[in-house]
Parts: structure tokens; sequence; C-alpha cells
């Protein structure tokens, strides 16, 4: 056998960038694209570009929204918990200011109310309703009236309290009386 009957070796490059100049090469056969098809490919990348940000934008945007409304929910719901809870504890509190205003409330007794009375502080109950504030007729009930004691105009003013009132927060748990 001899060289010459052999087929001779040809090398064919197909890589599409030519690595001597750095230029795309296009396939043997084909055009080279034209401008304006490559102007139109960058567009319309920069189009998806665009509707992709915009759709992550407003993802982004309802997910904060649905976080506030979350927290906002969370804390109505704990509110309205403590609420209930210490409103189930009124008449203890009445309890233990009878027995406190008639000296009953001593030794381990007292302790125990003592203990109550600053849990339901921790929880935000404010009392309301001492003699000589002013009388607000959105937060006390009156049941009584006494007459002024001078001519000419008057405030009103708590002259007795029969029964404290209670808020947490904002919220009247129970008027004063």
């Amino acid at each position: 056998m001899t060289n010459h009957d052999e087929e001779p070796v040809v090398i064919r490059d197909r890589r599409r960038i030519d690595p001597e100049t750095g230029e795309v090469r296009t396939p043997e056969g084909e055009a080279p694209p034209a401008v304006d098809s490559v102007n139109l490919a960058a567009a319309e990348l920069a189009a998806q570009v665009a509707e992709r940000t915009a759709d992550l934008q407003r993802i982004t945007a309802e997910y904060a929204n649905y976080r506030r409304r979350v927290d906002r929910d969370r804390e109505a719901t704990l509110a309205t918990a403590r609420s209930q809870f210490i409103g189930e504890l009124l008449t203890v509190l009445d309890d233990l200011d009878r027995a406190d205003a008639h000296g009953d409330l001593t030794g381990p007794f007292k302790a125990v109310a003592d203990k109550i009375t600053s849990v339901v502080q921790k929880l935000g109950l404010e009392s309301f309703g001492l003699v000589g504030e002013p009388f607000d007729p959105s937060v006390h009930e009156a049941v009584q009236h006494d007459p002024a004691g001078g001519p000419g105009p008057t405030v009103p003013v708590l002259a007795a309290v029969l029964r404290k009132g209670y808020r947490v927060a904002d919220r009247t748990l129970r008027p004063a009386m």
C-alpha cells in the first residue's frame, strides 16, 4: 500500500468564532446575519428583561403587602385575645378591690392578689374612674347625681366610684360606674 492510494485528510474548522481574529464566522453557504435581525433580537431580549423585572417588582410588592397584612392581623388577634382574657378576670379584680377596701386582703391572700394584679398590668390593663376625675360619658356610667353647691356653670366630676373602669390599650373593657 502506498501513500498515494489513501484519501487525503481534510480538517474542517466549524467553530463559530475565529480564534485568530475573534470575529463571528458564518457557516459556508449561509449569508451573514443582517444588522436589523441582531437589533431585533436585542430589542426582544430587552423587552423580555423589562417584563420579567416588572413581574418581579409586582410580586415583591404583593409579598410586602401580604407580610404587613399578616403582621397587622396577628397584632389584632393578640389584642383581642388579651382583652377577652382580662375581661374574664374583671370580676376577680373587683372582688380583690372590695377585699382590700374592707381590710381582708392580708397574708398569702395579698401576695396572690398582688401577683394577679401585676400579671394583668403586664398585659396592658389600666384602671380609670377615680374620685375627682372629670366626668366623661364615653368612659363613665352615671348612676346618681349630686346638685352643684354654688351658682353658675359647673364641671361635672366623679363624687363616688362604685366600680372601677378598665381599658386595654385604646379599647375600653368596662366603663367606670
